[in-house]
Formats: C-alpha cells, sequence, structure tokens
C-alpha cells in the first residue's frame, strides 16, 4: 500500500473560499472584508465539530497572505498558498490551545508578534480550540490582542464559546458557523465518491449524512471507512449494518404508530430493531428529528398536521409527545435496561399525546358556558305567575 494515501477528510479538505459547505454567511463576509480592505485584527470562529473553523481559517489566512494579497479569489497553485496549507509557511502560525494552554506559552508568543513577517504580508496566530486557555494565559493575551502591531492577525476556534473570556471575544469579530444541512452534505459526498470511483446508493448518501450531525468531516470519516468495509460499492444495508442506524423507512412506521397510539405495533418495531442490534439511542434521536419537523409543520398549516402518518395530530399533541421522549432520553442512554427504558419513553409519549392540557380544557369550557344562554330574572318571575 502506498506510504502517501490520505484520509478523504484530510484529501477533500476546503481549499478556497469556494470549497466551503454550508456556510455562506461566513464566507460572503470575510469576502467583502478582503475586497473593501475592512481587515479586523482578531476573528472567532465558533461552531460545532466538523463544520469547517480551522479549515475556513486556513482559507482566511492564504487570502492575506497569498503572492500580491491580500484578495478573495487568490491562485491554489500560488507557492504562498501551498506553504500556509502544507503547514510550513512560516508567518501563518497554527497552535492547538489544548497542548499549549500555559500562561509561558502566550508570553513566548507576545514575544515573537513583535517581530515583522518573514516572508507574507501579515503574520498570522490560528489557535484551534482557544476555550482550553487557562484563565491565565487569556490574560496574558488580553493587552496583545487590543493593541497588536499592524502586521499581527489573530484567528481563533472553539467548539465552546460559553468558556472563551467575555473580554477576549468583545476583541474579536464572532462568526457562528452552522451545522451543515444534510442536502448540502450528500451532494459534497456525492461528488468524492464520483472522484473516487466509489458507487454510492442515495439512501446510503443519506444515512450518512444523517448519522453525521452537520458535520462535513465526520460524514467524510464515515465516507472512508465505508469505503474500507465494502470496497467500490455502498448501499444502505451496509451504512446500517456497520453504525447501527434504524432505516428512513422503519423511523417513519414508528412515528406513525406513536401517531396512531398503535402499541402494538410500537412494542413489534422496537423487538425488531433490537434483535438487528441497531442503536436504540440513536434511533430516539432520529425519532425526535421526525416528530420535530412534523411539530413544525403543524404550526405553518395553522395547528394540525397529518405528516407522521394517517392520523391528523394538534400541535400541542406533538409538543407534549417530543416532550416526552426528551425527557426519556437520559433514562435510555444511561438506564441498565435499554430496551425497556426505550419502550416505556415510548409509550408514555403515546399517553402524553392523548392527554389534554388543564388549561386548554377550563378555556373550552368557558367558551361552552359563554354560548349557553343565561335565564334572566324577568324571565324567571314570569313562569312564577304561569
Amino acid at each position: 500500500m502506498s506510504s502517501t494515501y490520505q484520509v478523504i477528510a484530510r484529501k477533500w479538505r476546503p481549499q478556497t473560499f469556494e470549497d466551503v459547505v454550508g456556510q455562506d454567511h461566513v464566507v460572503r463576509t470575510l469576502r467583502n472584508a478582503i475586497n473593501r480592505g475592512r481587515i479586523a485584527h482578531a476573528y472567532l470562529f465558533v461552531g460545532p465539530r466538523g463544520t469547517g473553523k480551522t479549515s475556513t481559517a486556513r482559507i482566511f489566512a492564504k487570502a492575506l497572505n497569498c503572492s500580491g494579497g491580500p484578495k478573495a479569489d487568490f491562485d491554489v497553485d500560488d507557492p504562498a498558498c501551498k506553504a500556509i496549507a502544507e503547514g510550513s509557511h512560516l508567518d501563518v502560525i497554527e497552535i492547538d490551545g489544548a497542548s499549549n494552554n500555559g500562561v509561558d506559552q502566550v508570553r513566548d508568543l507576545r514575544e515573537t508578534v513583535r517581530y515583522a513577517p518573514a516572508q507574507g504580508k501579515f503574520k498570522i496566530y490560528i489557535i484551534d480550540e482557544v476555550h482550553m486557555l487557562s484563565a491565565a494565559a487569556f490574560n496574558a493575551l488580553l493587552k496583545t490582542l487590543e493593541e497588536p502591531p499592524a502586521h499581527v492577525k489573530f484567528v481563533f476556534a472553539t467548539t465552546d464559546p460559553q468558556k472563551v473570556l467575555p473580554t477576549i471575544v468583545s476583541r474579536c469579530q464572532r462568526f457562528d458557523l452552522k451545522p451543515i444541512p444534510n442536502e448540502l452534505i450528500v451532494e459534497r459526498l456525492k461528488k468524492i465518491a464520483q472522484a473516487e470511483k466509489i458507487k454510492v446508493s442515495a439512501d446510503a448518501l443519506a444515512s450518512i449524512a444523517r448519522l453525521a450531525d452537520g458535520g462535513m468531516r465526520d460524514a467524510q470519516s464515515i465516507l472512508d471507512q465505508m469505503i474500507s468495509f465494502c470496497g467500490t460499492e455502498i448501499t444502505e444495508p451496509d451504512v446500517l449494518d456497520v453504525y447501527g442506524l434504524v432505516a428512513a423507512k422503519t423511523i417513519q412506521e414508528l412515528a406513525s404508530a406513536l401517531a396512531a397510539a398503535d402499541h402494538r405495533k410500537i412494542v413489534a418495531l422496537v423487538d425488531e430493531c433490537d434483535a438487528a442490534g441497531r442503536d436504540l439511542v440513536r434511533l430516539l434521536i432520529d425519532l425526535q428529528g421526525l416528530i420535530r419537523k412534523a411539530l413544525l409543520d403543524s404550526i405553518a398549516a395553522g395547528g394540525r398536521t397529518d405528516q407522521l402518518g394517517g392520523v391528523a395530530l394538534t400541535t400541542e399533541q406533538l409538543t407534549r409527545m417530543l416532550d416526552a421522549l426528551r425527557e426519556g432520553e437520559g433514562n435510555v442512554k444511561l438506564g441498565l435496561a435499554e430496551k425497556v427504558n426505550f419502550e416505556v419513553t415510548l409509550l408514555k409519549a403515546v399517553e402524553a399525546s392523548r392527554a389534554r392540557a388543564i388549561d386548554s380544557l377550563i378555556k373550552e369550557l368557558a367558551t361552552l358556558a359563554e354560548q349557553v344562554p343565561v335565564a334572566t330574572e324577568n324571565s324567571g318571575s314570569e313562569k312564577k305567575k304561569g
């Protein structure tokens, strides 16, 4: 086997702004800032894992330090851009916040900041997982971050912005990267599969995207593993078997059984999934996602939907069902009897959807009471005379 093999997540890492998927708002703002010469001294990229924080930071560094830059539409074959992509550019320094979280490392950074760039126009510090820096390290960074030399730019990336000091955040332009929609992940994976000469069914791609939870890197890693497992042809059953996923059709059937309060079918479907070795926690999460879509549809349709099957449910019923499923999630994850806890959670969700809220009952009774004609005192006295 060739020693130059690269995993798909690295081989297909975004190299230009056009390659970044699902983060149009971030790309547009950065491109405009470069084109108009409004480049800030510090940026903070926030978002879930695998959504493109570090990749976008590197692309931004390329745009700033490319030959003849800064320019948003740079040439990927430019020697400076190649050096940044390979991690060998002298003026683009990547620091892992998790392993360089001490105050001494930040003091060293403060010393090197003063020196002029060796190759490019700017000295760019990309600090990944910046929330892992200690409080002392953050405080040591504050002064430099507030008044850095004109040739220095900072780009921070984090999955946990709550742990970053507010005084740091206030000195940065913040960009929130969103989980990538499944359809965009599927589109990207399809392109990769074609280039790699791998045949992947549409259902298999949809299952991989569902499993990735909005992370492009996770989706590419899953595809890589499936290629190792299956070879040049990947089908939905392969993905389901390797990762313990439940087919989308079965999730829809289970949701329909919940909507129809068909207890026997619910138990039968759970038995089927458990016997096949499926991940019940993942099934519960996927089921919640499907019911949430139905809830949003009922709100858009004016309070009722039949998206879960033949039985139409109100917004209130769907809200109660979803709430019951979320309440039971902890028991399914941490309980000893996973299957039993899962069944109980589903059955409780059915009962919750059939229950009526006391405030809605009072409201209905009040409405009915207003409609009943009230006998006046005069009509009562006339009846006595008669």
